[in-house]
């Protein structure tokens, strides 16, 4: 790191890279708060393609910074803001009717005190801890973003088919989580790996992705829709753990 110099100097990159992921960060949540006030997309809808692609847009982000100690303190602020700001409107401290209807299921802006606080405070945790010294954060902000926001958005359209053990979620969604979650995973892991930024055996990574895309899509099947942003990232925690304590199966030593 970095891919992409735009200065040698480390520091002034860092910043750079900051305002450029908050600025598409803003931008995403500002188009679907847009198409959702204007009626094109649904509500519901727009709070689960913020769910999906705002982690992707800033894990490609992290390839601006200069990877420098106070690179993963900078790239947090971005998640650290947006969540700052998703509590005060939560608490009716600052007035965002559109962020509301986004983000909310009922038009209460009380809800954004649960999963996109949630989501955020996680997007946080995991780019201080792990960054890009190990895969596992980017496994586990992928799972969440990707596997989690198209089981949704599948199951409500194809979840005909109900889970015994969980009425509520679908075979579709559940099947939607585990492809979209292992494939997000994947796709992030061969791209940082090719860059160089990861050292890792992608073919050895691919059975323990996929018990963990696995064990994730299990957890989200039983878990309550304030609940899934924690379960599934502890899972995914929990997971990477158990199946790469030591340098072990994926080619490099996660923990």
């Amino acid at each position: 790191m970095p891919l992409i110099t735009i200065t040698p100097y480390p520091w002034i990159q860092d910043i750079v890279a900051l305002l450029l992921t908050l600025a598409g960060a803003l931008l995403w949540l500002r188009l679907l708060d847009t198409l959702a006030r204007a009626g094109i997309i649904s509500r519901h809808l727009a709070r689960k393609l913020i769910h999906t692609g705002t982690g992707p847009i800033f894990l490609l982000c992290w390839l601006l910074y200069s990877g420098q100690p106070q690179s993963r303190w900078l790239a947090a602020l971005t998640p650290a803001i947006i969540t700052l700001q998703f509590a005060l409107i939560g608490l009716g401290v600052l007035k965002d009717k559109d962020a509301v209807q986004a983000m909310s299921r009922s038009g209460d802006r009380r809800e954004l005190l649960y999963g996109p606080l949630q989501y955020g405070v996680i997007f946080v945790f995991l780019t201080l801890v792990f960054w890009v010294d190990s895969p596992v954060g980017i496994v586990a902000l992928m799972i969440l973003c990707g596997g989690d926001g198209l089981a949704d958005i599948v199951g409500r359209r194809f979840g005909h088919a109900k889970l015994s053990w969980s009425p509520h979620k679908s075979w579709a969604g559940s099947a939607a989580m585990l492809v979209a979650g292992f494939g997000f995973a994947l796709a992030y892991l061969l791209l940082f790996a090719r860059l160089g930024v990861l050292q890792i055996d992608a073919t050895a990574a691919l059975l323990p992705l996929a018990l963990i895309s696995l064990a994730a899509a299990v957890v989200e099947s039983v878990s309550g829709q304030d609940l899934d942003n924690i379960t599934i990232t502890v899972t995914v925690l929990g997971m990477a753990w158990l199946l790469t304590d030591g340098p072990g199966a994926w080619g490099v030593n996660f923990m």
